[in-house]
């Protein structure tokens, strides 16, 4: 779509400062065919909206790609292809058209599927003393005017979201230990389980 601003621009070089269409192609790195439409017309805006988008190549491969996409989306989220990846298993049944059709096809079925579905929201509950949650940050800070990566422990009452937080130099079990410890002791007990994200 050509913006009513590069529309005034035009005309402003052409009619005013009196420019050729050919420098004002190469200072708004227009087409010639862009620039003769405006001059020629008293239009303040044009835009192309193509009404039907044909999928020549794609068409014959509709009922591959939504089988692929569906059962990609039916993975636990860790397992899920990525798009690069369903298209090369498209190309593979013998597809031959670019990805970029495939891309958008895919970006229209995926927002189908989210509006078909309702969402839902299921809280999440603990008792007091059920459980905390514990997880790792590297943290850039600066100690003495040298930038040092730092390893933070995190543990968290699931309950009261209360948290406690402890710097380490490093990321080791002995560490891991020590945030537990220092953890209990500040929260003055512990939880019947744990809840850890990715500890190494």
């Amino acid at each position: 779509m050509l913006v009513v601003e590069t529309i005034a621009k035009i005309r402003r070089l052409h009619f005013i400062e009196g420019k050729g269409i050919k420098t004002i192609c190469r200072d708004l790195k227009l087409s010639k065919k862009v620039v003769r439409k405006v001059i020629r017309t008293g239009l303040t805006e044009f835009s192309y909206v193509r009404a039907v988008q044909p999928r020549p190549k794609l068409g014959a491969w509709l009922d591959d790609l939504n089988r692929l996409l569906a059962i990609n989306a039916a993975r636990a989220s860790r397992e899920r292809l990525t798009l690069m990846r369903v298209y090369e298993e498209l190309r593979g049944l013998g597809y031959e058209g670019g990805y970029d059709a495939v891309r958008r096809y895919a970006s229209v079925w995926s927002r189908d599927q989210s509006s078909g579905a309702s969402s839902a929201f299921v809280p999440l509950s603990f008792a007091p003393g059920e459980a905390y949650q514990f997880d790792w940050s590297h943290e850039v800070v600066l100690i003495d005017g040298v930038t040092t990566t730092i390893k933070v422990a995190h543990v968290r009452l699931c309950h009261s979201r209360m948290f406690f937080v402890r710097a380490y130099p490093r990321e080791t079990q002995e560490m891991v230990f020590d945030a537990h410890d220092r953890a209990f002791a500040f929260f003055k007990g512990t939880c019947t389980r744990g809840i850890y994200d990715s500890v190494h």
